[in-house]
């Protein structure tokens, strides 16, 4: 008779499940190539969890060239549906080194403020846009006057919640930008 795992071993095996398939994607990742779009999402210390997958998901699915990750750790990939394998993949440690590697690729940098009055759709997006997405709870890690170069655009919003889940404001942001392009 088989013993019964107790839950922390039950998660702990779970956990040590998940760090083998981030490895082994992470590995395939290496051979992931751009897509159709020159569009990059700078996901900026997002909680290593769920948004992350689904951020990689929409990316494939719009195009995305590339997909840079500042402060994220390992993620379970399964919610990419294999993504997380076919779009290109950076990392970095701090947003210093995401910015200055865009900067020198000619981006144009965009980040979401609820607060901002030029929205979304009022933006026309030039074919190298960059789109910076904050942590869930506490924002982006850096100070906006540090980095008078990056746009501020909102999603327009009516109902009474504050903001979106950050891979459902991505994707809007992503469709938005693709549907510029083929005008």
């Amino acid at each position: 008779m088989t013993e019964k795992l107790s839950a922390r071993q039950q998660r702990k095996r779970r956990h040590e499940q998940m760090l083998r398939s981030y490895e082994k994607n992470r590995r395939r990742n290496l051979l992931a190539k751009p897509g159709v779009h020159d569009f990059i999402l700078v996901l900026d210390h997002l909680k290593a969890g769920y948004n992350v997958a689904k951020i990689f998901r929409s990316a494939e699915a719009f195009g995305a060239r590339e997909v840079q990750l500042i402060g994220i750790g390992p993620f379970d990939p399964s919610p990419a549906k294999g993504a997380f394998r076919q779009v290109p993949a950076r990392f970095f440690e701090k947003f210093e080194e995401s910015h200055h590697n865009l900067m020198q690729q000619d981006y144009t940098l965009y980040a979401l403020s609820p607060d901002n009055s030029q929205t979304l759709h009022e933006e026309s997006f030039p074919q190298k846009s960059a789109f910076i997405f904050g942590h869930e709870e506490i924002g982006l890690s850096f100070s906006p006057s540090k980095y008078p170069d990056i746009r501020y655009l909102r999603i327009p919003q009516f109902g009474r919640v504050e903001s979106l889940n950050v891979s459902i404001a991505a994707s809007i942001v992503m469709y938005e930008y693709t549907r510029q392009m083929h005008r």
